[in-house]
């Protein structure tokens, strides 16, 4: 007779084999969480569980946000934000030597904070500067290199999708997760910014200047963003000061877009339609992930998967320090097999009862315990961390979903120089989860001072 336990890493090696062998991770959680309980207790409380479950997982009203942000990100891309942001960003930047590989990132900052989906920033980013570098001669891995680098931003600044699937795994407040992201997101950027004037200064001739723009050319592209800008502040502004929650907020932002590109003659009946199609498309993905991360969930839970893994890194006497870093590794392996949303769905029930045991128990709000920090704290510092390492999986070899987006559009460039033009900022991510882990207020600070 095979035990729980066994039974439970058995059931982990098949999904792996089975996302392995390319089948959708929703299916594969699905049908291992599913069979996983009905050999545990029964076809009878699997099938109890399949009729109510769907409707409990899904009518949560914190979901109800996610294809609010999904409309706006997809709208976003018919709108010409991405342009705007570009011609504003080489405005300011694009004077100084790689000053344009800098407007592209400090673009793609801009369309995360309204899109929220690392693979469609970089994929609309990169079709609107890859053309613009290419024509001022910068070497292809390093404009290939700084586009996918600049898609991950996108997963961290709020709004982020993915950041709110971690809140509502953890039972955080999705107001003070995006507050908790933003000084990591602009640590991003600098460091970002620094890498590439790193790169161009050992090697000038990858990121040539551009000339600076006269001034009414430099007073257009500025005057150009200030709607974007304005769309962010009015948004996230009124989200952080309270006037609306994060579902109407969204509801705001895919008004305001929308009226932006209506506006500027970019959304017609067929661009509203591929927008509102591409909205329920990805809608009914994350639902469907978090349908079978849900029965994985309970899967697990009943044959205590999670709470043996706990213990036994408990009893083991490792350093709560030893024991994020090595979470925080896992996390970056997996980020080479699965894409971010599915990852979080899939490990974060697995790696958070680790994280509260070793911090001193579920309802353990002192400070000093484990992590010197109460629960709260320590859902948001490892909630950011998290998401940090997943942007890390996005550009790391040999599955760095980021670098096939990019090397799709840019076929003149081989994707092993994608990847060269890649790994500086792979070590700034580096270097941005290092001062993490050593700072933890760099996430809790606004929080703090934000929320009163």
């Amino acid at each position: 007779m095979i035990d729980a336990l066994s039974m439970g890493l058995g059931g982990l090696v098949v999904l792996i084999v089975l996302i392995a062998l390319r089948m959708p991770i929703a299916y594969a959680m699905i049908l291992v969480g599913g069979i996983g309980i009905a050999l545990v207790n029964g076809p009878a409380l699997m099938l109890n569980q399949l009729k109510t479950l769907a409707y409990g997982q899904f009518s949560i009203y914190d979901l109800s946000v996610v294809p609010m942000f999904v409309l706006m990100g997809a709208i976003a891309s018919k709108a010409g934000l991405s342009s705007a942001l570009f011609r504003a960003g080489n405005a300011w930047l694009g004077w100084m030597r790689g000053g344009t590989a800098m407007a592209a990132i400090a673009a793609c900052a801009g369309f995360g904070a309204v899109c929220g989906s690392s693979l469609a920033t970089a994929s609309t980013m990169g079709k609107v500067a890859l053309p613009e570098l290419k024509r001022y001669n910068y070497s292809g891995a390093l404009a290939t290199g700084t586009l996918a680098a600049g898609g991950v931003l996108g997963i961290l600044i709020p709004p982020s999708v993915v950041l709110i699937i971690y809140a509502i795994i953890v039972e955080a407040n999705i107001v003070t997760m995006f507050m908790a992201a933003m000084l990591p997101g602009a640590l991003a950027v600098i460091l970002f910014l620094l890498t590439i004037a790193a790169y161009v200064t050992i090697r000038p001739s990858a990121g040539p200047a551009t000339g600076a723009l006269d001034g009414a050319e430099f007073r257009a592209a500025t005057i150009g963003v200030m709607p974007v800008l304005a769309i962010f502040a009015i948004v996230l502004g009124g989200i952080y000061g309270g006037f609306y929650n994060p579902t109407p907020g969204a509801a705001v932002g895919v008004f305001l877009v929308w009226l932006y590109g209506t506006l500027r003659g970019r959304l017609g009946l067929g661009a509203m339609r591929d927008s509102l199609l591409e909205t329920a498309s990805t809608t009914g993905m994350i639902y469907l992930i978090l349908l079978g991360a849900e029965l994985m969930k309970i899967f697990m839970s009943r044959v205590g998967l999670p709470q043996a893994t706990a213990e036994w890194i408990v009893a083991s006497g490792m350093a709560p320090m030893t024991v994020m870093v090595l979470l925080l590794l896992a996390l970056i392996l997996l980020g080479c097999l699965m894409d971010s949303l599915s990852m979080i769905l899939l490990v974060i029930p697995f790696f958070w009862p680790v994280l509260v045991e070793i911090n001193g128990g579920l309802y353990q709000m002192a400070e000093g315990a484990g992590y010197g920090m109460s629960t709260d704290d320590l859902k948001i510092w490892f909630g950011i961390l998290a998401l940090v390492v997943v942007e890390l999986g996005l550009i790391t070899p040999p599955v760095g979903m980021n670098v096939f987006v990019i090397s799709a559009l840019a076929r003149d460039t081989p994707m092993i120089e994608t990847f060269k033009g890649v790994m500086p900022f792979f070590g700034a991510e580096l270097v941005r989860v290092t001062l993490i882990l050593a700072f933890p207020a760099l996430t809790l600070w606004l929080p703090r001072v934000l929320g009163g």
